[in-house]
């Protein structure tokens, strides 16, 4: 496979088991730069924990995961995001305290290699504060920068999460349930933040909300019982007949 076909992202025959519990069977999935991938499946399918493997919160029992061609299954997940995979939990769980702009500047030392000069005033790092101020102008939370997440919206808070993770610049995107949580009236600001996410960035994104899976992805996979059951364009999906049996339902 030369460089203009290799994935960004590949997952190669991915097993866990805890104890007698076997949780993720033989998964194999790739993403490409710029693609837009949503893994679906019922409660317990092991969604999240395929991603904390992904993203190295867990080590799986076997197989390989391979970024922009290299194997990162043995790294930390503080070092896979060094190397360009970064990831939003379902939960939030930003510092309620702190401004908006001063949590992502303090994304920003982080990738530098600043964050032990963190103790210095902001002022020092003009260059951060302008990037900081960039990310969040370009996911329209400009007017947020000054205020502190106990204070937003939780649809806002998810947004704040979201530039927290661009911040550390990454090539693939892993976006566990971005709607949770999220009041129905407040969906439409992070359905418009993901369409403004970079185009050359590979998002895997974990959803229920099957009107932002369809409209979001390029791709679905879909996982059930710990196993790829099917993948396909969301057309494919929509027409597969197991899925729509097990997963979809008559209204898809």
């Amino acid at each position: 496979m030369n460089a203009t076909t290799q994935p960004v992202l590949q997952v190669q025959q991915l097993d866990k088991r805890f104890g007698g519990l076997h949780v993720t069977r033989q998964v194999s999935m790739a993403l490409n730069r710029g693609e837009r991938v949503a893994l679906i499946g019922p409660n317990g399918a092991g969604k999240t924990t395929l991603v904390n493997q992904i993203s190295g919160v867990l080590q799986p029992g076997s197989g390989r995961i391979e970024l922009d061609g290299r194997d990162v299954t043995p790294l930390t997940q503080a070092q896979r995001v060094r190397a360009g995979l970064a990831r939003t939990f379902q939960i939030t769980t930003l510092p309620m305290a702190l401004t908006v702009q001063h949590q992502v500047e303090m994304a920003l030392h982080q990738r530098e290699g600043l964050a032990h000069r963190a103790w210095r005033s902001i002022d020092g790092y003009p260059r951060v504060r302008e990037e900081a101020l960039q990310i969040l102008g370009d996911l329209k939370l400009g007017h947020l920068a000054a205020h502190t997440p106990a204070s937003l919206a939780y649809g806002e808070q998810r947004l704040v999460e979201l530039a927290l993770a661009l911040a550390l610049r990454p090539r693939v995107l892993l976006l566990d349930e971005p709607m949770a949580g999220v009041p129905r009236g407040e969906g439409h600001t992070v359905l418009q933040a993901l369409d403004r996410l970079p185009p050359e960035l590979a998002v895997l994104i974990i959803e229920h909300d099957m009107d932002l899976v369809f409209r979001f992805a390029h791709r679905i996979v879909v996982l059930a019982e710990g196993a790829v059951l099917a993948q396909g364009t969301p057309d494919e999906i929509r027409r597969h007949p197991v899925v729509r049996a097990a997963y979809l339902g008559r209204e898809a």
